[in-house]
């Protein structure tokens, strides 16, 4: 018998096991999260007398008759110091890692009330958050400490929530104090456990699977197999090549294709009886790269061949034009795959109905592409498949795909019974598609002066066992290689191959982040043959309004480029050490003449304008923006707004929240639906339109790919930005200065949050972060990934540059994804200057934060 005191209230435990478990599962502290279960994140940490420690690596036993401290256990000021705190300093984005950001910074303040910025930082080196890039929350920390003294009172009211005013974000509260609800916190009557059985080898043929000892296996209510799939068995984004379970007969593709799936009324029952699985395999050499997949004679990993899609893109006459050029610089890159690291893994919790359907709670990017994929896998209509999003802890595109959520939904209808099935932190490293890893050779020529005459580029991207959304990420590498340049010559050449890698798919930035990173480099290496700087060349070459991009299409009046590079040409021409520049360009909405529209309804409920939208918030706080937008329109108090979930049943299929388009796209919908609200309010009382709905749509009508158009459009807008990179002279990045074109600003410390965030992957794209491959296996665990912590983020210096006269959501364009590409072109960039050695590959080798 052990006895935990959490919180003053004391729990007699009878066997000893994992704290976090308990805590969450049958204390229901949930605002404890479970990030990696290795003592690597953070998310878990609490009090223990005290003193910070992390639950996943503690054990009841260890924690028996000391008292634990999480934030329900807060008192009353110090709930709404920190609450305040962290919601006016804009701390707060996906909001899974804050109640252990906060625990961090109770233990500090209780020591030590009046800390130092570095001792802020060192508070919070225990935990990892994925979304901020930590500046944010330190100033949150840092005000809490201000109230705690009693130097300042937090005001409840805000003085107003017009375009361009910080607001504080609408869910703020709810995810500091860990009373919002992530999947996985969810708990219903009845509820069984998932687990699934993953093949042995990146490829193998599946010879026999039997399942029959492990349905007999206590606790277990099913055990399946593909055989047991009612309709549809393979999904996938563009192409179905994906099998929910790999059947007797078929290859296995990677090392994270689903044999079997099990429920059972415990997780550890659904977990031991995996091992009773017994499955037959003819082990097969796996394909480990492109150069081998498309070799001649390769096997095909899948029948019709390895390779997934061309992506071409010519304009003029580059050859002509490389020949004629005074300077022509030609370079191999390679860039590696890359983890998205969010910090929330996959969950889902499936409910059946009583009319033969089933309800999915998922925590992703599109609950409409979930319904879509799970009514094909079950054979059901779409009024039988609901899918309601709870709150998303990071995504970064790494949650586009179907993980947990046709799995649950599958084992739901067999038993009759809600199931919930959670990665943990190693099944998502395993699982989920993960960022390109590309090899480019890239060639750009100028004249004599530094005008930019030609590019050509050859790029091969390693998709991995499955589509996912690779032909897209290859058309936008491919797309953006020539960056925020007038270049009149180009011809460029993708390839998208198969192999039998983990997949790879959508990743803030979207193939653009390997493109940008030789294009920009190349960049410096031509400007140094001119003999002119940096700066100066890709100020000689940016685009202006007017001007025609690598696609053809004729940049507006909203493009600011230019004046992004005017925003920080001083501090890279007076850096006293090395400083390094880097320009991007990133398409707002999907484009290329793809089907692309936000919608939104405004319901009037109970006294309320309540937005309903499938528009997926994943820490980039689309709720507060959309409610900001509805306040513009129609002088609607905060108060009297509100946000729903995405729920297939009650609100309109707005797209993925991906390709930065939230923002512009529902932004602009929320618009249209408030405009309409307004014009009812000049008639009647907002009183009298309770229960009215008023419907708002926007659509991107755009051209396709190669388009025979001389000028096609291909995204209906682009946002720009330029990053510099500051060393010391020791080699350290001490500063990122980065000016980005938002187009308009709806609230300012929000982009603040999303370029520090952006930065901050970037940073860890070009130092540190890796995916290391063994024969096709993962070897790193979330601890290894190389991402970056409090005390080695440098300052960042947000730049907003708003010049977009476009109403279309206020004139606002994406931000999420820009922030993070130039940040690594610009490090290679200052570590040129830096030491004199040219890097082609990432992670940047021999810098302080990477010997080898």
């Amino acid at each position: 018998m052990y006895t935990i005191d959490i919180n003053g209230t004391i729990h007699s435990v009878q066997e000893d096991k994992n704290l976090l478990d308990f805590l969450r599962d049958e204390a229901q502290v949930t605002s404890l999260k479970n990030g990696c279960g290795e003592g690597a994140c953070g998310a878990c940490m609490l009090l223990v007398d005290g003193k910070a420690m992390r639950a996943c690596i503690l054990t009841v036993a260890k924690a028996s008759g000391k008292k634990l401290l999480t934030v329900e256990g807060l008192s009353e000021r110090e709930k709404e110091a920190y609450t305040w705190a962290f919601a006016e300093a804009g701390a707060v984005q996906c909001g899974f890692c804050i109640p252990g950001m906060i625990i961090s910074a109770k233990a500090l303040l209780d020591k030590n009330a009046n800390p130092t910025s570095q001792e802020i930082k060192q508070s919070i080196r225990g935990n990892i958050c994925r979304c901020t890039g930590y500046i944010k929350i330190e100033q949150g920390i840092f005000l809490a400490a201000q109230v705690l003294r009693g130097e300042i009172t937090p005001k409840s009211l805000q003085p107003g929530a017009r375009i361009g005013t910080s607001v504080q974000r609408v869910d703020a509260r709810e995810k500091a104090m860990g009373t919002g609800q992530y999947v996985d916190d969810m708990q219903v009557d009845n509820m069984l456990y998932a687990a699934v059985l993953r093949t042995k080898y990146p490829r193998a043929l599946v010879k026999a699977i039997d399942v029959s000892e492990a349905r007999s296996y206590p606790g277990v209510e099913a055990a399946l197999t593909a055989e047991d799939i009612p309709a549809d068995r393979n999904h996938g984004h563009i192409f179905p090549d994906w099998p929910t379970m790999v059947s007797i007969g078929q290859e296995t593709r990677y090392i994270g294709d689903a044999i079997a799936i099990v429920a059972a009324q415990t997780k550890k029952q659904a977990r031991e009886a995996l091992n009773f699985i017994k499955v037959e395999y003819e082990e097969l050499k796996p394909i480990l790269s492109p150069t081998e997949a498309i070799a001649e004679g390769a096997p095909r990993i899948h029948q019709k061949g390895n390779l997934l899609s061309t992506t071409k893109i010519k304009r003029g006459n580059p050859e002509e034009a490389l020949t004629n050029s005074a300077h022509v610089v030609t370079n191999r890159y390679t860039t590696p795959p890359t983890e998205h690291a969010f910090m929330e893994p996959e969950s889902a919790l499936a409910i059946p109905m009583e009319d033969g359907g089933v309800t999915i709670y998922v925590g992703d990017q599109s609950v409409y592409d979930d319904q879509h994929g799970i009514m094909a896998m079950l054979g059901l209509p779409a009024e039988k498949v609901r899918v309601i999003s709870k709150l998303v802890g990071g995504g970064f595109g790494g949650k586009e795909d179907l993980s947990v959520q046709h799995h649950a939904a599958l084992l739901a209808i067999k038993t009759q019974k809600p199931v919930k099935l959670t990665f943990t932190r190693q099944e998502s490293i395993l699982v989920h598609p993960k960022r390109h890893a590309m090899e480019l050779e890239v060639t750009t020529g100028c004249d004599e002066k530094g005008k930019l005459t030609a590019m050509s580029a050859k790029i091969v991207a390693d998709t991995g066992a499955y589509a996912s959304l690779g032909t897209a990420v290859l058309q936008r590498a491919c797309t953006h290689a020539s960056g925020p340049y007038q270049i009149a010559n180009v011809d460029i050449t993708g390839l998208c191959v198969y192999t039998n890698n983990p997949p790879a798919g959508a990743f803030r930035g979207f193939g653009v982040p390997q493109s940008s990173f030789a294009a920009e480099t190349n960049m410096d290496l031509l400007a140094e043959k001119v003999g002119i700087s940096p700066w100066e060349i890709r100020y000689l070459n940016a685009l202006e309004p007017g001007m025609v991009n690598s696609t053809g299409q004729i940049t507006d009046e909203g493009t600011a480029i230019k004046e992004t590079l005017r925003a920080v040409r001083e501090v890279y021409e007076s850096h006293p050490h090395a400083a390094g520049i880097a320009c991007a360009m990133k398409n707002t909405g999907i484009g290329v003449g793809l089907p692309d529209t936000g919608r939104v309804k405004i319901k009037i409920l109970n006294g309320k304008a309540v937005v309903l939208t499938s528009a997926a918030c994943i820490g980039q706080g689309f709720a507060t923006i959309a409610t900001q937008i509805v306040h513009e329109a129609t002088g609607l108090p905060l108060e009297q707004i509100e946000v729903g979930a995405p729920d297939t049943c009650l609100t309109p299929n707005s797209g993925t929240t991906t390709a930065s388009r939230q923002t512009m796209f529902s932004g602009e919908a929320v618009r249209q639906a408030s405009l309409k609200l307004q014009q009812a309010m000049h008639n009647a009382t907002f009183e009298n339109l309770e229960g009215q709905e008023f419907y708002g749509e926007y659509f991107g009508e755009t051209d396709p790919m190669n388009s025979d158009k001389p000028n096609p459009i291909s995204h209906v807008a682009y946002s720009y930005a330029t990053h510099v990179v500051l060393l010391n002279e020791q080699g350290m990045v001490e500063k990122v200065v980065a000016a980005h074109d938002v187009g308009r600003a709806i609230n300012p410390k929000a982009i603040e949050g999303q370029i520090e965030g952006g930065v901050c992957m970037g940073l860890g794209y070009a130092l540190r972060e890796d995916f290391p491959l063994l024969n096709g296996v993962p070897t790193a665990k979330y601890a290894k990934l190389g991402l970056l912590r409090s005390t080695e983020m440098p300052e960042v210096e947000s730049v907003i540059i708003e010049k977009n006269s476009s109403p279309l959501a206020y004139g606002a364009k994406g931000v999420g994804e820009i922030a993070s590409i130039p940040t690594a072109p610009a490090v290679a960039s200052a570590y040129y200057k830096f030491d004199g050695t040219l890097r082609c590959s990432l992670p940047l080798k021999e810098t302080p934060y990477n010997k080898s």
